[in-house]
């Protein structure tokens, strides 16, 4: 790895390079420490220099020159990700794509765009022309719709649309591949899957095509139960009720809204679970008429006709891991699980889970559609202890049949289903034969015979120094 004649050539060529240490290290950095497990493995590492190219062009001719000196390349877009896939773990250059922020092209149904682009300013063009984007994470003001198809599932909107990587919620991508003289590919189709949640360790998302859908002034509510079975039944059959538009339906269990959401608690009860929707205008009449048939739902928010002295501003921004984020400003020992309950029978599921495991695990429940059925999906607040006793839990959610998508692991398999996806394997020797691509992030790359029994440890992982 040869840094210095890396940088010299980039400067060379008139790219923006930075060495700042300070710079360089908060761009080194994305929301890894929601886990205390990937903090402690993570805190350290740190780029040795940040290049922020202004186009393809020069997206290419960085990933060219890093190839020529055996630099590694880990992309970012504005580091929102929160399971290390941003962290450049053998050191070398962050490729920042946050200059790459154009909206091309705005067509009946579809937008193409830059990756560097944030997803409220995409959502906003789209707006233009009476459109929006399908979904989004709660992260929308500050993420990247680059950075929200490499490394996200999905958001808000997945009640509607299911997960980002279903067929359909993306048309297509462009992906310059990093060789000796890197390509440009057109991605399309089966493909996708290639490249998309791939944490930009096969090819770097130089374009983006995407679906949109109507856009509406969504009404965001807030509804408090005194029973948690029932606001957890009240919001599977909103989901599955085909004639309400919806783009969000959020579950929490008590206490979560009394303790961690500081301008809903003074208007809910110690033992209150709530309910947090987005229900299209046109739809509410038929919303009204559907709760009146829950006699313990109690509405104690709607957004431009409800007046608390204190603003509790977007409703989708209390969902998905903006619920942990809130969490951890109250009490920093809290972090997540992401748990699938799946479409079988998920209230039954997550009754057991819950009665098995609270208050030391809190549900919060996203509710999503999987293959054309209601699905429900657990961001769970965990009071965390020990790293022993989270590992416990985990196994616990497993035996239970609630399958865990691992946040507090920082390779593709280990957040996944802990198996190859051969696609996206083959893709990587193709495509970055080097291995230069956000190193670290691949098992199947390193260690093809790896086992899953403890947690994978890369053995590039920059070391700690002697004052860390």
């Amino acid at each position: 790895m040869n840094i210095a004649a890396a940088i010299a050539a980039l400067t060379e060529m008139g790219i923006e390079t930075d060495t700042n240490p300070a710079s360089v290290k908060a761009k080194s950095r994305d929301f890894f420490w929601y886990s205390p497990v990937l903090k402690d493995r993570l805190d350290h590492v740190v780029a040795d220099f940040v290049a922020t190219p202004k186009n393809e062009a020069e997206v290419i001719s960085i990933l060219k020159t890093c190839y020529a000196h055996d630099v590694p390349v880990t992309t970012r877009g504005t580091g929102t990700g929160n399971y290390g896939q941003a962290m450049p773990l053998a050191g070398g250059c962050i490729l920042h794509l946050n200059q790459m922020n154009a909206v091309k092209e705005i067509h009946p149904g579809r937008v193409i765009c830059e990756p560097g682009v944030l997803l409220k300013d995409l959502d906003a063009a789209c707006n233009e022309t009476g459109q929006e984007i399908r979904m989004y994470s709660s992260t929308w003001a500050t993420a990247t719709i680059g950075g929200f198809i490499a490394g996200g599932s999905g958001g808000i909107g997945s009640v509607r649309w299911g997960s980002l990587r279903d067929p359909g919620n993306i048309i297509r991508l462009r992906v310059a591949t990093m060789e000796a003289e890197p390509r440009t590919l057109e991605i399309t189709g089966d493909d996708l899957h290639r490249v998309s949640h791939a944490y930009g360790t096969n090819g770097i998302i130089t374009e983006i095509e995407i679906p949109l859908a109507p856009a509406y002034e969504w009404k965001g509510i807030f509804l408090a139960f005194s029973d948690f079975d029932e606001a957890l039944q009240y919001s599977y059959d909103l989901a599955s009720c085909d004639g309400l538009l919806i783009k969000l339906a959020t579950v929490f269990e008590a206490p979560i809204a009394k303790d961690y959401f500081q301008r809903v608690a003074p208007h809910v009860e110690d033992a209150d679970a709530l309910v947090a929707l987005m229900i299209a205008p046109h739809a509410m009449p038929g919303w009204e008429t559907f709760t009146k048939g829950y006699p313990g739902a109690r509405t104690i928010y709607v957004q431009g006709e409800t007046d608390w002295p204190r603003d509790p501003g977007l409703v989708f921004e209390y969902g998905w891991n903006h619920t942990t984020l809130r969490a951890l400003k109250v009490d920093p020992s809290i972090t997540y699980l992401q748990i699938a309950y799946g479409t079988d029978d998920p209230i039954a599921l997550v009754k057991a889970v819950k009665e098995r495991l609270s208050p030391e695990v809190l549900q919060h429940i996203e509710v999503t559609r999987m293959n054309g059925k209601v699905a429900m999906g657990g961001l769970t607040l965990v009071k965390f202890t020990t790293e022993e006793r989270l590992d416990e839990i985990i196994a616990i959610h497993e035996q239970m049949g609630a399958m865990n998508f691992n946040p507090h692991r920082y390779t593709l398999e280990e957040g996944g289903r802990q198996s190859v996806d051969e696609r996206q394997l083959d893709f990587k020797r193709e495509a970055d034969p080097k291995g230069l691509l956000n190193p670290g992030k691949m098992i199947a790359w390193d260690d093809p015979n790896w086992s899953y029994d403890r947690m994978y440890a890369w053995p590039g992982l920059q070391p700690k120094t002697a004052a860390e």
